[in-house]
């Protein structure tokens, strides 16, 4: 069990990975300004979750009568990430973009719903490449990426383009991408009870399928508009739609069936105001964001970020972001009167008689979820500059503004360090 596609994404929370277009990000920025000099980066990411009930299961009974017999309990699982940016102009009106990021996982992942967790590790390699054309009120950026892992394969390519007005107030976006990604299993392993009478919390690993491979194709698409409304106001309105076709399942849960097809719209709406010097001379940041999919799902995200500055070349940004989803239209709930409440035994709810669809991924379900942060910023001079930011991250069914809440899943709750520095030349 090593997919870092699907258990990364469990670690993460839906919020931290919710469905997006693979396109470069539309900026609050005229489309006619190419960078003025080359910057590299570097950053650093550490993600722990708090995963409470996961059992090793090559761990011993434990005699000593401390831990209830769970001896191997982990904790949770955990992601480091390395990232390595830069962007060179090159003949006044042309520049590029590149990136590598190398991330490692390592820690445990539930089977079905919250419960069965078992252990799991992978790393993934990940590069991109944006070139850019500038012209006097336009731009246009074509880009490719790829992502592989163990057992995953995905690679996209975008093309975007911007145009503004000749007052250069209005700025209206478009683009496009492909995503092409294979799953390719080796040896697909799954964890079910052990049959050890002296430790009831034993678990073994046998072999589900072995060369199992599927394919997933993605078309996105996205328009916007970004409009300079005074000297402190800028909005922005993003429409996106993508139609996938291909394997949707994660081949890690023990009951798991989705469609594969899937279609999705986003809008997102974003307005950054900022305050005079006679006030704070700061920035606030407000956005909303609303995707909804034929698999039933409807998701709100609000983001509330301020970029405070502070003497000495600081500047300092807390935020807040709330999301909230309803169910999947074949999620199947956790049914008390079936399930074991004991842990270390693995006793999954069954799929509905006759349904063709139907999961039990904890990320397909009805819920809400709270991220708190901050995020510090120094300048050291004109080359340099440094960063730290800190999340925390929790997501509870009861925190959904949708009914049909699964109100036996467990909490879930994560936090984040990210660690950066740039040089500019």
């Amino acid at each position: 069990m090593t997919s870092l596609s699907s258990r990364t994404s469990s670690l993460f929370g839906s919020t931290l990975l919710a469905a997006a277009l693979a396109l470069p990000s539309v900026q609050f920025a005229y489309a006619d300004t190419p960078p003025e000099r080359s910057v590299v980066s570097f950053k650093y990411l550490n993600f722990k979750d708090s995963r409470s009930n996961y059992i090793d299961p090559t761990a011993a009974p434990n005699t000593g009568g401390g831990d209830d017999g769970r001896s191997g309990a982990s904790g949770g699982g955990g992601i480091q990430a390395y990232t390595f940016r830069g962007v060179v102009p090159f003949a006044q009106v042309w520049s590029v973009g590149t990136s590598f990021t190398y991330d490692s996982v390592s820690g445990a992942s539930p089977t079905y719903h919250t419960s069965g967790l078992t252990p799991m590790k992978d790393s993934r390699k990940a590069v991109d490449v944006q070139l850019t054309r500038y012209f006097s009120h336009a731009n246009v950026v074509l880009g490719t990426s790829y992502s592989g892992e163990s057992d995953y394969v995905s690679r996209n390519f975008s093309l975007q383009g911007s145009l503004e007005t000749a007052d250069k107030n209005t700025t209206f976006t478009v683009g496009g991408s492909l995503t092409d990604d294979t799953t390719d299993l080796i040896n697909l392993t799954k964890t079910v009870p052990g049959t050890n009478p002296s430790n009831p919390f034993a678990q073994k690993v046998v072999p589900v399928k072995t060369g199992f491979t599927d394919t997933k194709k993605i078309v996105a698409g996205l328009v916007g508009v970004t409009r300079v409304l005074t000297t402190s106001d800028i909005v922005q309105l993003n429409v996106g739609y993508s139609q996938g076709s291909g394997y949707y399942s994660d081949p890690y849960k023990f009951v798991d069936n989705r469609p594969r097809e899937r279609k999705s719209t986003t809008a997102l709406a974003r307005w950054n105001h900022h305050f005079k010097e006679s006030f704070t001379d700061g920035t606030a940041r407000l956005s909303y964001r609303y995707y909804r999919d034929t698999f039933g799902i409807k998701a709100h995200t609000f983001d509330v970020e301020y970029v405070h500055p502070l003497p000495g070349d600081w500047s300092v940004m807390p935020l807040i972001r709330y999301y909230s989803q309803n169910a999947a239209d074949f999620y199947v709930p956790v049914n008390l009167s079936i399930e074991s409440t004991t842990p270390g035994v693995i006793t999954e709810t069954p799929q509905p008689a006759g349904a063709v669809y139907y999961t039990e991924d904890q990320r397909l379900a009805a819920f809400g979820a709270l991220t708190f942060g901050v995020k510090v910023t120094k300048k050291i001079d004109e080359d340099w500059s440094a960063d730290v930011k800190f999340e925390y991250y929790e997501q509870r069914t009861g925190w959904s503004l949708s009914s049909g809440k699964d109100s036996a899943l467990e909490p879930y709750s994560a936090t984040s360090i990210q660690v950066g520095v740039s040089r500019a030349f």
